[in-house]
């Protein structure tokens, strides 16, 4: 029997038939009780970016607005949450890979709606890859099973958490595209936290650059 990877208790197994059929749906791994500690955001939500508590366009996506950058951005769950923050700080900062199938379920679900898009993951430089052993993004993708491309690279700089809001907000291109690579029209470029969108910003203006005709942004956690 599978035990849950956030507290270790046994897991039930809940397939349907159908399931065992195509076996397609990712196999849950964590308890009902775990995962409900997670906060999805709600309806009240900004409609560029989904930034939890207004239905007005926030403050960050006002200050892209006066840029003259577009946001058109979706997330699943409030970062500014007790188990969402522990989850993190033991996956991506301590390096626990083990945990990148926390939210394959839920991200299976959402993704294979952007059947028109090329799911494009956000890379991590050399020196943090080296660092964690893994890209946490990529992680999160191949539990879906999901088809995605990996089109960008990033070359190390200051990390985005050890930022204040207004130096995200200013930050300095640090992507550029991979050589040779096939540029798709469409895209959904996919984070696993988004703070300012200053990254997926970035992002967007090298394949915008590189003809890239339509970019959407995702993220795990808003």
């Amino acid at each position: 029997m599978n035990s849950c990877v956030l507290c270790e208790n046994p897991l039930e197994e809940k397939l349907k038939f159908c399931d065992l059929l195509t076996l397609k749906k990712p196999k849950a791994r964590t308890c009902d009780d775990c995962f409900e500690k997670f906060q999805l955001i709600s309806a009240q939500h900004c409609p560029k970016c989904y930034r939890e508590g207004t239905c007005e366009i926030c403050i960050d996506c006002d200050v892209w607005t006066k840029k003259g950058k577009e946001v058109c951005h979706k997330s699943c769950f409030v970062y500014n949450n007790e188990a969402m923050k522990n989850f993190f700080s033991q996956y991506k900062f301590q390096g626990d890979y083990a945990l990148s199938s926390v939210f394959t379920e839920v991200l299976h679900q959402e993704l294979k709606n952007y059947n028109d898009y090329t799911l494009v993951p956000i890379p991590v430089s050399v020196e943090k890859y080296q660092a964690r052993g893994f890209n946490q993004v990529t992680a999160f993708l191949e539990g879906t099973k999901l088809q995605f491309k990996e089109i960008l690279e990033k070359y190390d700089t200051i990390a985005q958490s050890s930022k204040m809001r207004e130096e995200r907000l200013q930050s300095q291109q640090c992507f550029k595209v991979k050589d040779k690579v096939t540029l798709p029209a469409k895209i959904l470029l996919i984070d696993d936290i988004y703070t300012t969108g200053a990254t997926l910003q970035l992002a967007k203006d090298i394949l915008v650059e590189a003809g890239v005709k339509e970019i959407l942004t995702f993220s795990l956690a808003r």
